[in-house]
């Protein structure tokens, strides 16, 4: 097998066709998901990426369609309390009980006006997608407005309320036979892990913090599932060298023995240097590694945002990738006519890493690395499966083991 240097330098400018959903008002209501959405769009249309791209305005999701995979009393209260707050414009007192109970807060999972219609919006672009894909009208169907992988069932958790990320790839599942979800945010996507950690039709591949409570090396999956789900807790200051090294043949050995018939990858960014949250120290040409080493597969792929927690980086980000989706190079230096701030002072498109330790030595990423291809190898090669079988909602350190989750 090729080392992970030549894979990730390998061009690739073999055309695709891209779907990208954009909804203009994505983020009304959520000051934040507005300025990402909308920073990014701009962005790419300066660089004149629209024009390599069919750009789609998707429907609303309706709640028969949130109910695929949430419980209909959580989608209820959803809608109704947005009713309620835009009636009285805050709320009463006794729906604190409520707030807490579906895990509402100020800071992790806020209430805002318009939150119902921010959902259906965000989780009607996955499902566009993933129709665009299902439909053979799209190669590459990327939606930054989606991938909120830990809102539960039941609760709102980490910025999402409903999780968009399942409910697409049930949609993909109506087509498809096998769809492998990889996720590189920072956050462990615990909840899209959980929601197929039964089955053996998605295989979930995570790179992500160690020690947030999920996510553990050792939680790969039950029954049918055994084996399906593969998890890499990292460590603070990963850098570009090690998530390569550690990201190229695990997804090789996975795409050998799985044989997907489609992925869909989340491009959490706040797994970049500089994150305000995030403690990864990835460069914007780190992250976007992963999508061009998926992309060289030409298996259809959905490709969604996540979370990110500085502006300028965002959308950076999710600009660059969406060149390399179509497959093109773009310039550092951005277009003349970009003014915004958050790219002060150098308007450059790249990013430097931060002066910081890399926690992940190189024993530590050669375990990790050695642990999942031996998961890997307990995998039926390329199971076959039935339409109708929906899935149900080398020695280490102490210390090694321990941030692993296996001590």
């Amino acid at each position: 097998m090729e080392n992970a240097a030549s894979l990730t330098s390998k061009p690739d400018g073999r055309k695709r066709r891209v779907s990208y959903i954009y909804e203009p008002s994505i983020g009304e209501g959520n000051r934040r998901e507005a300025q990402q959405n909308r920073t990014t769009h701009n962005l790419i249309r300066s660089y004149g990426l629209h024009n390599d791209m069919d750009i789609i305005r998707p429907r609303l999701a309706e709640s028969l369609d949130f109910v695929e995979f949430h419980s209909p009393v959580y989608i209820a209260y959803l809608a109704s309390v947005t009713q309620h707050y835009v009636n009285l414009e805050k709320l009463e007192p006794d729906d604190d009980t409520s707030l807490k109970l579906f895990n509402m807060d100020e800071w992790d999972t806020p209430f805002f006006t318009g939150l119902f219609q921010y959902c259906r919006r965000y989780a009607g672009g996955s499902l566009c997608a993933a129709d665009r894909l299902s439909r053979n009208e799209a190669d590459i169907a990327i939606n930054w407005s989606g991938g909120m992988h830990r809102a539960k069932r039941n609760q709102a958790c980490g910025f999402g309320y409903v999780n968009d990320v399942v409910l697409g790839i049930l949609e993909l599942l109506k087509v498809f036979k096998r769809v492998l979800y990889i996720d590189i945010g920072y956050y462990h996507g615990d909840a899209v892990e959980e929601a197929f950690s039964e089955t053996n039709r998605v295989m979930t591949v995570s790179f992500h913090k160690s020690g947030e409570g999920t996510g553990y090396i050792t939680d790969y999956g039950v029954e049918k599932g055994e084996y399906y789900s593969l998890n890499a807790p990292l460590k603070n200051g990963l850098n570009d060298v090690h998530f390569t090294t550690l990201f190229i043949p695990i997804i090789h050995k996975a795409m050998e023995v799985y044989q997907p018939e489609a992925i869909v990858l989340q491009c959490g960014p706040d797994s970049l240097a500089g994150d305000e949250l995030g403690k990864f120290n990835l460069t914007i040409k780190g992250h976007a590694a992963c999508l061009r080493y998926i992309r060289s597969f030409n298996v259809p792929l959905m490709v969604l945002g996540g979370q990110g927690h500085s502006l300028g980086n965002v959308a950076r980000c999710w600009c660059y990738e969406t060149a390399v989706a179509v497959g093109k190079e773009i310039d550092n230096d951005l277009p003349i006519t970009v003014s915004d701030a958050c790219f002060a002072p150098h308007y450059q498109l790249h990013i430097e890493p931060n002066p910081m330790e890399d926690l992940n030595s190189d024993v530590y990423i050669e375990e990790i690395k050695r642990r999942l291809l031996m998961q890997l190898s307990q995998v039926i090669h390329a199971p076959s499966v039935q339409f109708q079988d929906t899935p149900p909602i080398s020695q280490v350190t102490e210390e090694a083991e321990e941030d692993m989750g296996t001590r």
